[in-house]
Order: C-alpha cells, then sequence, then structure tokens
C-alpha cells in the first residue's frame, strides 16, 4: 500500500511538471500571438497618423495668411471624389476579410498597412475640423482607455462572449446612423451616436482582446493561420482603437 502510494505520488508530481511545461509552453506562445497582433495594430496606427498629416499637409496651404485649399485639396475634400475617399475604408475592410484566408501572411500585413494608409487619408479632414493639440490631447486619452480595456479584456475571468449579439447589432445600429447623418447634419443625432459610440467601442476593445486570446488555441499549431490570425486580430482591435478615438474627438476635440 505505501508502494502504491510512493509511485502514485511520483506520477503525479510527474503529471504535475509535465503540465506546468505545457501551460508555460502555451502560455509563452500567446504572449507572442497577442504581442504580434499589437505590434500589427501599432505599425498599422503609425501609418494612419503619416497619411492623414501628410494628406492634410499637401491639401492646405497655411503659407498665404490664411488655410487655402490646395488644387490636391480640392480634389480630396471637395470634389465627387471625397464619397469615395469616406466610403473606401469601410468597403476595403469587407474585401479583405472576406479574401484573408486566401493570402499569406506576409501579402495579408501589406494588405492591412495598405487599408490603413487610405483610412489615414479619409482621417485626415479632422486636422480641418479639430485643432492639432485637441487631437493629440484625445490620441493619448483613447491609447490610456484603450490599454486599460484591452487589459481588462486578456486578464477577466468573466466570460464576455455574450455580449457579441449585443455589440453586433450596437455596431450596425452605429453606421447605419452616422451614414444617415451625413446627409442629416443632425447635431443632436451626432452626440447620441457619439455617446453609444464610445460605450460601444469600449466594450469591443475587451470583448475583441478575450475572443483573440481564446482563438490562439485553434491556430497554435499551424504558422500560418496563426499569421492570417494575426493580422486580421490587428485590423479588428485596430477599427476599435479608431472608432473610440473619433467618438471621442466628438467630446473632447476643440474645433478650428
Amino acid at each position: 500500500m505505501a508502494e502504491f502510494d510512493r509511485q502514485y505520488q511520483t506520477v503525479d508530481r510527474s503529471s504535475t511538471v509535465s503540465g506546468a511545461g505545457a501551460r508555460a509552453g502555451i502560455d509563452e506562445g500567446l504572449r507572442a500571438f497577442m504581442l504580434g497582433i499589437y505590434n500589427n495594430m501599432a505599425m498599422g496606427l503609425a501609418v494612419t497618423g503619416i497619411a492623414a498629416f501628410a494628406t492634410f499637409y499637401f491639401a492646405v496651404d497655411q503659407t498665404a495668411g490664411g488655410a487655402m485649399l490646395t488644387p490636391f485639396g480640392q480634389a480630396v475634400y471637395a470634389s465627387p471624389l471625397k464619397w469615395v475617399i469616406m466610403f473606401a475604408p469601410l468597403l476595403f475592410v469587407f474585401g479583405f476579410s472576406a479574401g484573408i484566408n486566401r493570402m499569406q501572411p506576409s501579402t495579408a500585413r501589406i494588405v492591412f498597412l495598405a487599408f490603413a494608409a487610405v483610412m489615414g487619408l479619409s482621417l485626415s479632414t479632422i486636422f480641418l475640423v479639430f485643432t492639432g493639440q485637441s487631437i493629440v490631447q484625445t490620441f493619448f486619452v483613447t491609447a490610456a482607455a484603450f490599454g486599460g480595456l484591452s487589459l481588462w479584456g486578456y486578464t477577466t475571468k468573466k466570460d464576455l462572449s455574450g455580449w457579441g449579439s449585443f455589440l453586433v447589432m450596437g455596431l450596425i445600429g452605429i453606421i447605419i446612423a452616422s451614414i444617415v447623418n451625413i446627409f442629416l447634419a443632425s447635431s443632436a443625432l451626432q452626440f447620441a451616436v457619439s455617446a453609444i459610440g464610445v460605450l460601444l467601442f469600449a466594450g469591443l476593445t475587451a470583448y475583441d482582446t478575450q475572443r483573440l486570446k481564446y482563438t490562439y488555441d485553434y491556430v497554435s499549431g499551424d504558422t500560418v493561420a496563426a499569421g492570417r490570425a494575426s493580422i486580421m486580430g490587428a485590423l479588428q482591435l485596430y477599427l476599435d482603437f479608431i472608432n473610440l478615438f473619433m467618438f471621442l474627438l466628438q467630446f473632447m476635440g476643440n474645433r478650428n
């Protein structure tokens, strides 16, 4: 009986050590996977910021005693081309999401960064509307809020999967209301959309982070699938960040 106990304890300790080693390997792989997502997202944000500022720089001539549109500015801000630029990111996202499973991870990263540049072109109008100082301040507030929400989504033991349907329905409603308000230009509707948008994308940041954490279990054995999932995850968190930033800017931004 004593011999059985010793053998049992030996096996139990061996299993514990093996289990701990497996968990450590999974944790290390998960950290690398999530770090790759955040790195890709950061690259996308950097490309968007550069593209937005460069577009504004070449579109507005501020040397003539006031801000005047250059011929390039007239084309991107005051011609029918502005509608193409406005809706291009949305179409880009749909096309990218539909085709990513046929891409290699390196190709998907290039397409993602191209999308980020197109988004920067679309978002360059914020420099016409808001002061540079308020844009920078809102960016850092967004970064702090996003970081806290994403960290909570990663570490919480609460299952956030039940939020999915509610958040998707809210997202569809926000998109429709935003498109309608392009033509109505209602300040009351804009305020309501912005308030709901902040709450919605705060929830999506935590929800998407937890979902991406669990995604690793399904792609950890496939390098190509993991690479695609990393880019797609970066796109999702990138969109959460950009939308959270834009809605917060409606509240915090000082207008020119």
